[in-house]
């Protein structure tokens, strides 16, 4: 589930810039992976900021690199609880891929989810400050009906309007963002 990115800096940076009022700069990057750097919104005072993190982490427990937490468990999992509750940032994207098999082919079809009118995608996420370097989980949850057609799962999405919200409120009043905003219009099209 969504563990690829669609970063394109030009309109990227100019627009997330604009709507969030800090110099947000991204290099393109149409298929930025788990492992690779990723650039995240992240509180700061009662103000925002940049920061650069690694996508995913591994615990000592952990077989595999974890790239992803459920929205619908992020507040009591042992793994994510903290991050949770102090280190929330958002995820600004140009979109992300979803595989999907097809009848009759034996390659899966890659679709490029992104925002109907091109603005920014806000993908929720918690990140993990260490002296080797901050680290990334993003958050899932359920789909919208449109996204189920393409997998179980989709990224937090948050809406532009409450990005001061999710950075800045107290973990337990997250609630209501927990969940995919269907007013948020997503286009799909055959990325190949």
């Amino acid at each position: 589930m969504c563990g690829r990115l669609n970063v394109v800096d030009d309109p990227l940076s100019r627009l997330v810039s604009e709507q969030l009022g800090l110099d947000f700069r991204v290099t393109t990057n149409r298929d930025l992976r788990p492992t690779q750097d990723v650039q995240v919104v992240s509180a700061a005072g009662a103000g925002m900021q940049q920061l650069t993190t690694r996508w995913g982490i591994q615990p000592n427990w952990a077989k595999r690199l974890l790239i992803n937490a459920q929205a619908e468990t992020v507040a009591s999992k042992p793994t994510f609880k903290r991050a949770f509750a102090e280190h929330r940032c958002l995820v600004p994207c140009s979109g992300w891929y979803e595989w999907q098999a097809q009848a009759g082919q034996a390659r899966k079809t890659k679709y490029l989810f992104h925002e109907a009118s091109d603005m920014p995608l806000y993908m929720a996420g918690i990140f993990y400050p260490s002296p080797d370097g901050t680290q990334l989980v993003t958050l899932t949850t359920a789909p919208t009906e449109q996204c189920a057609t393409y997998h179980h799962r989709m990224p937090l999405l948050i809406r532009p309007s409450e990005t001061q919200f999710w950075l800045h409120s107290c973990a337990d009043e997250l609630g209501p963002l927990l969940v995919a905003p269907a007013e948020i219009e997503l286009a799909v099209e055959s990325a190949g």
